[in-house]
């Protein structure tokens, strides 16, 4: 499966692009894996304009943290996965995590699950991601740790793509095109 990175900061334009970009390539044959879950009403108003944003034909697969499950289980070609920086935020929170490494050993494995997936499958695949280590240094231990854990996740899945793409107020720069 060839896998495009799509990358860039809060509210950058990231996931409306991924979205047109896999209309593009899959039209209505597209599966949508989302990570994020309704843990608030916030939350559940971006789920509903980020549902509004795509194709009703497309199967939408309400993934959580089983991304990597519903990837390998997707009926289309073309696959958007959004995001990565869910899956690692959830691997950063959930349990007891008493020490970096720890934290970094589960996003490593919750990365590794995704790009397994992926290999194991043909056609297309989107990554929305966010890049967060170009702000302001975290004040606590656990925010350092998850920007550290999301930034090796990035590049993990950076180094195995075939393109990635960075969105900058709304404009995407590409970063690593694809071999032709």
């Amino acid at each position: 499966m060839r896998i495009t990175l799509v990358t860039g900061g809060a509210r950058s334009g990231k996931s409306r692009w991924a979205v047109a970009r896999a209309r593009s390539l899959g039209g209505d044959a597209v599966s949508f894996v989302a990570t994020a879950l309704p843990s608030d009403e916030e939350m559940e108003r971006r789920i509903r304009r980020h549902r509004a944003e795509r194709s009703d034909a497309w199967e939408t697969l309400e993934a959580g943290h089983e991304a990597a499950a519903a990837l390998a289980r997707a009926r289309h070609p073309t696959v958007v996965l959004d995001c990565l920086t869910l899956l690692v935020s959830a691997a950063v929170l959930d349990g007891d995590a008493e020490s970096e490494e720890e934290v970094l050993s589960r996003a490593d494995q919750a990365v590794g699950e995704i790009l397994e997936a992926a290999r194991g499958r043909e056609g297309r695949l989107l990554v929305v991601t966010n890049e967060v280590g170009m702000g302001v240094h975290p004040p606590t231990r656990l925010g350092r740790w998850f920007r550290d854990a999301q930034g090796r996740a990035n590049q993990r899945v950076g180094r195995e793509a075939d393109e990635v793409v960075l969105l900058v107020s709304g404009q995407p720069v590409v970063v690593k095109a694809p071999d032709r």
